[in-house]
């Protein structure tokens, strides 16, 4: 990471930087102390986006948060929550593991108990980042004759690029999983899921339907492309889409989507836009047919995933038409 361009943590629309860790590294929850001294340098100075409610006793503020995610509030015998409330000088009651609930801030002073909640809301947001993806949004392309047209393309593949290094059947995508991804989720509770399903209904009574017209969106997949700089060298090969009409209204759909999950925190602001595309081949497929790209980085306990890719070169293939269409 540059010095001068530091990755930025966006939380309740106010940016907070984060200093640079050895993420890879992270292997114990010893390490939580370490990683905690060096995170929480971007977030001494309070501000004014949290709700505080003042009480008899002082102060307080509260922070909804998955249970999977207290152990990293607590840190290792207690250390991080002390740690808080001492540079705060708040108190920080957690749910129990296993238990749902709300963190609850208290202090004798508006600006500690802000405070406590900036750390904590990065610290939440840092260990979200590291959790496996468990849900995506995505257009699922399971018509009859888009699986039928993949088919056809994988066969040429197949019978034309066989002796080309990395090539093989195991790295072609399952044809009833061809999709459109437009983002990943970390969704650690039911909560979270039913939040995401009525954001989604939201957005369809809002805007889609004013976009589609109420009516399925016909689109063409024609041409392929890799996602590397050499074509000798391919990871992901995937198919490029456009609307059978001409029109920007898939591409306008799908970034509205967007956009609004990220305002809200349940997909991570990486993009200002989705690039449509459906994977065709992909080499992380070679052990593990249900991988999606590279999301998959950390196990649930924050242990960093390394993925070894086998690389194929498709200059070959790049030579050959594939034309699917759906609607």
């Amino acid at each position: 990471m540059e010095v001068l361009r530091p990755q930025l943590i966006r939380i309740d629309g106010r940016n907070y930087r984060k200093n640079p860790v050895q993420e890879q590294t992270y292997q114990h929850e010893e390490d939580e102390e370490d990683f905690y001294q060096g995170s929480m340098e971007c977030a001494d100075e309070p501000c004014d986006a949290y709700e505080v409610e003042q009480t008899p006793q002082g102060f307080r503020s509260t922070v909804k948060a998955p249970s999977l995610l207290y152990k990293h509030i607590v840190g290792k015998r207690g250390d991080t929550r002390k740690k808080i409330e001492m540079e705060t000088k708040t108190s920080i009651s957690i749910p129990k593991p296993g238990q749902d609930g709300e963190i609850v801030i208290t202090g004798q002073h508006r600006n500690g108990v802000i405070s406590a909640r900036t750390r904590i809301d990065v610290l939440l947001d840092t260990f979200r980042r590291k959790q496996p993806f468990t849900h995506f949004l995505a257009f699922f392309l399971n018509e009859v004759e888009v699986q039928e047209g993949f088919l056809r393309f994988q066969e040429e593949v197949l019978a034309k690029c066989s002796m080309d290094d990395g090539v093989d059947s195991s790295i072609f995508q399952n044809p009833k999983k061809l999709h459109l991804t437009i983002g990943m989720l970390v969704l650690l509770s039911e909560e979270e899921i039913q939040q995401t399903c009525e954001m989604l209904q939201q957005c369809k009574e809002e805007f889609i339907n004013d976009i589609s017209g109420g009516k399925p969106l016909e689109v063409e997949m024609a041409g392929i492309e890799y996602m590397n700089d050499d074509p000798g060298m391919v990871d992901v090969l995937y198919a490029k889409v456009h609307m059978k009409d001409g029109s920007n209204r898939l591409q306008e759909l799908v970034d509205r989507v967007l956009e609004r999950f990220q305002a809200s925190g349940l997909i991570v602001k990486e993009w200002n836009t989705v690039k449509l595309h459906a994977t065709v081949m992909n080499t992380l497929f070679r052990k593990d047919p249900n991988a999606e790209g590279r999301y998959n980085l950390y196990t649930a306990d924050g242990k960093y995933i390394f993925k070894e890719r086998e690389s194929f070169d498709g200059r070959n293939i790049l030579k050959i038409r594939i034309f699917l269409s759906s609607g």
